[in-house]
């Protein structure tokens, strides 16, 4: 994946019940690949996933540059991950997606973000809204 001149997918997409696998592994292989442009693997979403999964960022890429394809990733991944029940999982993809930012310094780094790509966007709060808008997918107005 050549992440200097295409996007990775949205942390919205979900594989093995997870949101952001999919976009940690493009930003994996892209790593692997040296095509991440300005993309960082592992960034602190990606710790976030991997902290709850009970993996390494050592761990994690070596399974992605052993398996060629997201079935051998998501193979992979369910036999090491820390097992987490569906209600515990989707509780955890909801607040991982409705993230923002934590601290002031975060808030004017994602302020100056957003209002590069959008500055009529305030009612965007949420990183996972900021990086689909900055990559041209449709975020729907929050009221």
């Amino acid at each position: 994946m050549d992440l200097r001149t295409t996007f990775p997918r949205s942390m919205k997409t979900r594989l093995a019940g997870y949101v952001h696998l999919a976009r940690m592994i493009d930003k994996c292989r892209a790593v692997l690949a040296g095509t991440e442009g300005e993309y960082i693997y592992p960034c602190p979403m990606d710790e976030r996933l991997l902290d709850y999964a009970g993996i390494t960022a050592e761990q994690f890429t070596a399974a992605v540059k052993a398996n060629q394809t997201d079935d051998g990733v998501v193979e992979w991944f369910r036999r090491t991950a820390t097992p987490h029940g569906e209600a515990e999982r989707e509780a955890w993809n909801g607040k991982l997606l409705e993230r923002g930012p934590s601290s002031p310094e975060s808030a004017a780094k994602f302020k100056t973000y957003r209002d590069a790509v959008d500055p009529s966007r305030t009612d965007i709060t949420a990183w996972s809204d900021l990086q689909d808008l900055e990559e041209g997918r449709p975020v729907p107005r929050r009221r």
